[in-house]
């Protein structure tokens, strides 16, 4: 029920901002938004088609806040379950809505709140605020959340400063019994409440305020703790809850390193120095029991406090310390009211009674008071005639006096105007000089006006000569720009046979270049032919040699065998060798001559060049014959 009275204060601001008309409805279409983002924000499934359907335009109109409560209590405040959302995301949403519409900040940045700490304090309104709609925070509430914020700070308002301060908004408050979320924001951003504070410390005042009393946070600090395995020393960031006792890395609570689960079966005592640690403590659960260090006597006493206090909570079966506390503040409100209307009735009744007495006396002091009013009226009569004679000599007396002073005025007066008659006569004649003056001006500037012209028809006939001269220029820089253009055709003419010569060029140095390369060939072919030359004269050296050497010198008693004289007869083997070397002889002067003839050949075709052809398989054949065994 409590979750349910928080929820429906954000979402009675969202429906508000979406009232453009602030006629009491907002439109379908709207609405179907909101609860969308309702549906996400609080983890709701839901069926859009259903949603789309329940929300459809139709001829109804507008919805009014107590037209779409059924649908919002049924299909979403009816299904949220604590825990299985974000609250804070769902009050963002909400806060985005409403401040979009009516939160204005200062654009010079001269409010001390940022948008974060408007956000906050929006949050703490709606917990403080009373559960009466339009939504709003009594002064006793207002009075309470700045003296958290100052104590936040380690600062105290004096009584008469906080007098002061409320009583500025106790003419607002008269009107609706008091502040509304806007004017508690503007409270702030005005800095009346908290006038010598920097905008830093209201911030970090503001979030330990919202941590403690939204997000249920009883203490957090920096203590040493004992791990359970390695026995070791660790400073860690502590969070208590009523719930549990939570400790991070670091005060960022990036890192969550653990959990105390706390119950009514949980204690904290205070533990006696040991190993080097002072000011120790330790909180016993059902399974496990926590050593912990603070850094002073104070700390430890406030952490076990606030850890009693937890406990406690939880064996009352309480979810918030500062839910609980709100209920008896409002309670103690009511009681005071009752008091206070009860006191109000009697002091009525006895305000009554005494209204009776006091009719009864008046009664006899009206009869007192005729007898007296007789008298004093022919008191009244006799002084009236003595005031009116005495008024009616005043009166003449200050007639007079004014005549008198008329008189002189009027004298007064007639000085005056003969001095301005003189004045005025001077000034006329003054005025005539100047005339004159003026008109001896006036025919020289007639005069000046004349030459002017002269001058200004002797410049316009300058002006049509150098036209003339300027028509003549344009002419010469036409046909200046015609004879660059036949210049540039030219130009680019010229660049075209340069580039069909460049062509040319190139090809006929490909020409040469194969040419060179056919050279090169030919040249080697003849040095080849050259080598095989050299090597069949040497080879015809060596069969000289060895002719030479296997012929001998016939005999006187030989006798010369003569051919044809028999039929059988075969020449000897010498003679045989001698007629193949004869043979030879004769082959190699032939080959040389005719490698003589094709070189001079060549040399013709070749323009002089000396490129040998090489020879044909044939005559190397020739001129190079296998021995003979």
């Amino acid at each position: 029920m409590a979750l349910r009275k928080e929820l429906l204060k954000s979402i009675w601001y969202a429906f508000t901002a979406l009232d453009v008309e602030k006629s009491g409805k907002v439109s379908k279409s709207q609405l179907k938004v909101l609860s969308h983002n309702l549906y996400t924000v609080l983890h709701i499934p839901h069926d859009p088609v259903a949603l789309e359907e329940h929300f459809r335009d139709d001829d109804d109109g507008p919805v009014s806040s107590q037209g779409y409560m059924p649908y919002l209590n049924k299909y979403i405040l009816d299904k949220v379950e604590e825990g299985a959302f974000v609250k804070e995301h769902f009050d963002e949403l909400c806060w985005t809505l409403t401040a979009k519409k009516n939160y204005r900040a200062d654009s010079n940045g001269n409010s001390l709140l940022s948008n974060q700490d408007a956000f906050r304090l929006w949050c703490l309104f709606n917990f403080l605020s009373e559960d009466k709609y339009p939504l709003i925070m009594v002064l006793d509430e207002v009075e309470y959340l700045l003296k958290k914020l100052l104590g936040s700070m380690s600062l105290e308002m004096g009584l008469g400063e906080l007098e002061e301060l409320l009583a500025l908004d106790a003419q607002a408050a008269q009107t609706s019994g008091g502040l509304s979320v806007w004017q508690f924001l503007e409270l702030f951003n005005s800095g009346r409440c908290l006038r010598s504070v920097g905008r830093e410390s209201l911030s970090m005042a503001i979030q330990e305020v919202y941590q403690e009393l939204i997000q249920d946070i009883l203490k957090q600090g920096y203590l040493w703790k004992r791990g359970h395995l390695r026995r070791n020393w660790a400073e860690r960031w502590f969070q208590l809850q009523p719930s549990c006792l939570c400790y991070f890395a670091s005060e960022e609570c990036k890192e969550k390193r653990g959990t105390i689960p706390l119950d009514a079966h949980c204690c904290v005592e205070v533990l006696p120095d040991r190993e080097g640690k002072r000011c120790m403590f330790c909180v016993k659960t059902a399974s496990r029991t926590y050593e912990m260090s603070a850094s002073d006597t104070r700390q430890r006493q406030e952490w076990t406090a606030a850890i009693q206090t937890a406990i406690r909570l939880q064996s009352e079966g309480k979810t918030s310390l500062h839910k609980d506390l709100k209920q008896k503040r409002r309670e103690q409100r009511e009681q005071r009211e009752r008091r206070r209307v009860a006191k109000e009735e009697e002091l009525l009744r006895l305000q009554q009674l005494q209204e009776e007495k006091e009719r009864k006396l008046q009664e006899l002091e009206l009869l007192q008071e005729a007898q007296r009013q007789a008298e004093r009226l022919l008191q009244e009569e006799e002084e009236r005639r003595r005031n009116q004679h005495q008024e009616l000599q005043q009166a003449l007396e200050g007639q007079l006096r004014e005549a008198e002073q008329a008189r002189a005025s009027m004298q007064a007066e007639m000085e005056l105007k003969k001095e301005e008659a003189a004045r005025q006569r001077q000034r006329i004649a003054e005025l005539e000089e100047m005339q004159e003056r003026l008109q001896e001006a006036l025919q020289l500037e007639v005069k000046a006006r004349r030459d002017e012209e002269a001058v200004r028809l002797a410049q316009t006939r300058l002006l049509e000569e150098e036209e003339e001269k300027l028509k003549q220029l344009m002419r010469l820089k036409e046909e200046q720009e015609r004879y660059i253009e036949r210049a540039q055709q030219e130009k680019e003419e010229l660049q075209q046979e340069m580039a069909l010569q460049s062509r040319s060029l190139q090809q006929a140095q490909q020409q040469l270049e194969e040419v060179r390369q056919n050279r090169q060939r030919a040249d080697e072919d003849v040095e080849a032919a050259q080598r095989k030359l050299h090597q069949a004269s040497t080879n015809v050296k060596h069969w000289n040699v060895q002719m030479n050497r296997l012929m001998h010198p016939i005999e006187p008693g030989d006798k010369r065998p003569t051919t044809g004289s028999f039929t059988g007869f075969q020449p000897s083997p010498l003679a045989r060798r001698d007629s193949s070397l004869k043979r030879l002889t004769r082959w190699g002067s032939q080959g040389n001559r005719t490698l003589s003839a094709n070189s001079s050949e060549q040399k013709s075709l070749n323009g002089g060049d000396e490129t040998p052809i090489p020879a044909s398989a044939s005559q190397e054949d020739k001129l190079d014959p296998a021995p003979e065994d």
